[in-house]
């Protein structure tokens, strides 16, 4: 497992992007546009994590999640569960492979993400 992104959730995505581009020094690596579910810009700083900025009429701006790519989203499920990790959702697919979540010991969201 290794940490791919962060995930913040921005009340405004212009602001969020300037911030990140010209304050942080940060590249845009791409944009998504889901329509009414929101808008996602995935920035990168130096190395292979990225910053991912979400921006929807449901969640409340902050910190959202850690993500971690894993390489058999099955068998990391099955192993974290036996060591008591908390699974708040169950693998599913989406777009680009497979995502479930779970939680530390404080609440902090993990996404475990598996690519196609």
């Amino acid at each position: 497992m290794r940490i791919k992104y962060t995930t913040i959730i921005v009340k405004d995505m212009g602001e969020s992007v300037r911030f990140y581009t010209e304050v942080m020094g940060f590249a845009v690596e791409s944009r998504h546009d889901l329509g009414p579910a929101g808008t996602i810009t995935l920035l990168r700083g130096k190395g292979e994590t990225l910053v991912e900025l979400i921006e929807n009429p449901v969640d409340g701006p902050g910190l959202y999640s850690v993500g971690m790519e894993v390489e058999d989203m099955d068998a990391t499920v099955e192993q974290l569960r036996s060591k008591g990790a908390r699974i708040t959702m169950e693998p599913r697919p989406i777009t680009v492979g497979t995502l479930a979540f779970i939680e530390d010991p404080n609440g902090a969201r993990i996404a475990l993400i598996q690519h196609h």
